[in-house]
C-alpha cells in the first residue's frame, strides 16, 4: 500500500498519535448516528422514567408501603443504569477514551448495580409469596421497617461482588493489549462462582416462589369467581383486597419475567466465553439488552399501575409543588 494511504489507517485508530493504539470499529456513518440516537433515547428514558418512580413513591404518603419500598429500591438501581449507559454510548466504535481507572470503576459500578437488581428481585418475589400464600400474616411478617432493613442489606451485600474485580481494581488496565481498550479478566473459578451465586441460585429462588404464587393465585381467582354472587359488603371488600394483591403479583411477575429474559444472555455469555463478554465492543449488544431492562420496568408500571399514571400527571403538571400534595389521593 502506498504512503498516501496512511491518513486512512490513522482514522482507524482510537488514538492516531499513538502507535500502540487500539483499532476503532469502522461502521457506516448512518449506522453510527442511528446507534448514538437509540442509546441516547434509551438513556434519557431510563433516567427520566425511573426518576418519576422514585419521586412518586418517595413523595406520596399513600405509596409508603412495603411492596412499594422494594419497587423504589429497584428504581434507584435502574436509575443508576442510565448513567452507565452514558459510558456505553462512547463504546460504539470500540474505543475507551477516559482511562484505565474509569474502566475499572465502570465495571465495579456495573457489578454492584447488577447484584443489587438481583437482590431486589428476590425480595420482591418473597414479598409477593407472603402476600398471596400467607395473607393473614402478611402485615405482621412484612413491615415497612423490616423491608427497609432488607433493602439496606441488599445494597451493602452487593459491594461484596467487587471481590471478583480485586486485581482489576488494584492494577487498572493490566490486561489491556493496546491503548483505548477496556478489558478485565476474571478466572474460571470466579466466573463459575459468580454465575451460581448471582444467577443460578437467585433465579431458582425467584422461579420457585413465583410458581407457588401462580398456583395459589389461580386457586384464589377461581374461588372468588365461584363466590362472587354470594358475598356480603364486608366480603366484597375482602375480594377487592385479594384482587389488588393478585394484580400486584401479576405486575411484579411480568417485571421478574422481563428481568430474567434480559439478564440470561449476559450471564450465559459471561460463563461460556469470557473474551466475548469482557471485550466491550463485541459484547455491546448483550450488555445493552441487559441494561434495557432498567428502561422497561417503569414502562411496565405505567401500563399496569393506575397510581403510577396518576402520579406522572401530578408531577408533570407541577401540582406536586403545591402545599400538601403529598397527601393527594393517588390510589
Amino acid at each position: 500500500m502506498s504512503p498516501t494511504a496512511n491518513p486512512v489507517n490513522e482514522t482507524e485508530l482510537c488514538f492516531p498519535q499513538l502507535n500502540s493504539s487500539c483499532n476503532r470499529v469502522l461502521r457506516p456513518y448512518a449506522l453510527t448516528i442511528f446507534a448514538y440516537i437509540i442509546l441516547s433515547i434509551i438513556t434519557l428514558l431510563t433516567v427520566f422514567l425511573n426518576l418519576l418512580v422514585i419521586i412518586s413513591i418517595s413523595h406520596f404518603k399513600q405509596l409508603h408501603t412495603p411492596t412499594n419500598s422494594l419497587i423504589l429500591s429497584l428504581a434507584v438501581s435502574d436509575f443508576f443504569v442510565g448513567f452507565i449507559l452514558l459510558f456505553q454510548s462512547m463504546l460504539i466504535d470500540g474505543c475507551w477514551y477516559i482511562g484505565d481507572l474509569m474502566c475499572a470503576l465502570y465495571y465495579g459500578l456495573d457489578y454492584i448495580i447488577c447484584s443489587t437488581s438481583v437482590g431486589n428481585m428476590i425480595l420482591i418475589s418473597i414479598d409477593r409469596y407472603v402476600a398471596i400464600c400467607d395473607p393473614l400474616h402478611y402485615s405482621i411478617r412484612v413491615t415497612q421497617k423490616r423491608v427497609q432493613v432488607c433493602v439496606c442489606l441488599c445494597w451493602i451485600c452487593s459491594l461484596f461482588c467487587l471481590v471478583f474485580l480485586n486485581e482489576n481494581l488494584t492494577q487498572p488496565g493490566q490486561y489491556n493489549s493496546c491503548v483505548g481498550e477496556c478489558v478485565i479478566i476474571i478466572n474460571l473459578i470466579e466466573r463459575v462462582a459468580g454465575f451460581i451465586f448471582y444467577f443460578i441460585l437467585p433465579i431458582t429462588v425467584i422461579v420457585v416462589l413465583y410458581m407457588r404464587v401462580f398456583v395459589v393465585a389461580v386457586s384464589q381467582a377461581r374461588a372468588m369467581r365461584s363466590h362472587i354472587t354470594t358475598v356480603t359488603v364486608q366480603g366484597s371488600r375482602k375480594v377487592t383486597a385479594k384482587k389488588s394483591e393478585l394484580k400486584a403479583a401479576r405486575t411484579l411477575g411480568v417485571v421478574v419475567g422481563v428481568f430474567i429474559i434480559c439478564f440470561c444472555p449476559y450471564f450465559c455469555v459471561s460463563l461460556a466465553d469470557q473474551e466475548t463478554l469482557f471485550n466491550i465492543s463485541s459484547a455491546a449488544y448483550v450488555i445493552c439488552l441487559y441494561y434495557f431492562n432498567s428502561c422497561l420496568n417503569p414502562l411496565i408500571y405505567a401500563f399496569f399501575y393506575p397510581w403510577f399514571r396518576k402520579c406522572i400527571k401530578v408531577i408533570v403538571t407541577l401540582q406536586i409543588l403545591k402545599s400538601g400534595s403529598s397527601d393527594t389521593n393517588i390510589l
